[in-house]
């Protein structure tokens, strides 16, 4: 039995590896036409793909909201000198192929710290492919130690390194290892990451990050209500390739995810459905040029898929540094933090 179940998360981990490449592939098609700009994604895929259009505005829809809550973080104190800013550090778990850092370096963005985290299967190849490319090569900086055996990018501003996220004190000397300050404004990207784990896994992954930083953001991004009858077509679908979504039956609302970080010691947590994203927070000027991109008749469909994945953002503990440095983040009408409240959508 025991071997029956080991094998089992070896399979599933190894599928849910495999759904990284998949990613990478469909940010590439939405790049090629024209959604949104990323030069360095093309470096990570070795078979492009073509994309549906409900695919491709799928992503571009995560992407654009994504960025502007990035956008926000790190702009937050624009309106004083660059000597008087807060240092800032973003820390993504289950971080695959993601090209953030990169495009942010580009637009003069990037934080003090760009710490990336996942399975060393994964940062292995990441790491090799940062060392060949010199376009990837030069933004991590010339004094980056690269190893490609190891799995670890260390530079000054940017590190890879591997982990298995549900090992909580190996995070704590990862943290460590990457120079990561516990105290500075931190945001923390989970992208289709602890669905993916057992509960007890997730809920233990959210506690560590409550009590290890201060002040904190939590950007989490992934699938909710398993039994709608779209639900449970994608559950069907991820089950097919070996992809179990270990979470989903506990947490399957929105309310329930906000339960989740509320739980855990974070301060607030706002959760929206993708649907709701879409209309009220991604700017109309981008909706409107990405709708006129390829042809689109899939609306049924659509309303149900953004309905089935949200975001959700939690805050960290420290309520003065929230209503400081953060006033201005958040979705339209809930930027100023008051509490352990939720905003889930009705």
């Amino acid at each position: 039995m025991a071997t029956n179940v080991a094998d089992s998360h070896t399979n599933n981990r190894a599928a849910v590896q495999a759904t990284n490449d998949d990613a990478s592939a469909s940010k590439l098609s939405c790049v090629k036409k024209g959604y949104m700009k990323d030069d360095y994604i093309h470096l990570f895929v070795r078979r492009p793909v073509r994309r549906s259009p409900i695919i491709n505005r799928g992503y571009f829809a995560r992407w654009a909201a994504l960025r502007k809550l990035l956008y926000q973080f790190l702009d937050c104190e624009s309106n004083i000198s660059e000597q008087d800013r807060t240092k800032k550090q973003i820390l993504s778990l289950g971080a695959g192929f993601d090209t953030t850092y990169f495009q942010l370096q580009d637009e003069g963005k990037a934080p003090h710290l760009y710490v990336e985290l996942d399975f060393k299967e994964v940062t292995s190849k990441k790491a090799s492919l940062i060392e060949t490319r010199s376009q990837l090569r030069e933004k991590v900086g010339e004094t980056a130690s690269i190893s490609r055996e190891t799995g670890e990018v260390l530079g000054d501003h940017y590190k890879l390194l591997p982990v298995d996220l549900r090992n909580i004190p190996k995070l704590d000397d990862i943290i460590s290892l990457a120079n990561m300050d516990p105290s500075l404004p931190t945001f923390i990207i989970a992208e289709c990451v602890l669905i993916y784990l057992d509960p007890a896994s997730s809920r233990a992954i959210v506690g560590w990050a409550s009590k290890t930083f201060s002040t904190a953001i939590f950007f989490l991004y992934e699938q909710i209500l398993p039994d709608d009858a779209f639900g449970q077509q994608m559950i069907r679908n991820l089950e097919s390739r070996g992809c179990d979504l270990l979470g989903i039956y506990d947490t399957p609302t929105l309310l329930a995810k906000e339960n989740l970080f509320l739980d855990q010691g974070w301060q607030k947590a706002v959760a929206w459905d993708m649907q709701r994203v879409y209309t009220k927070f991604i700017e109309a000027q981008d909706r409107r040029r990405i709708e006129r991109l390829e042809l689109f008749d899939e609306f049924e469909e659509w309303h149900m898929m953004q309905a089935s994945c949200f975001f959700i953002f939690p805050f960290a503990k420290r309520k003065e540094k929230i209503k400081g440095i953060f006033k201005d983040f958040g979705f339209p009408n809930d930027q100023l933090m008051t509490g352990a409240t939720s905003a889930a959508s009705p």
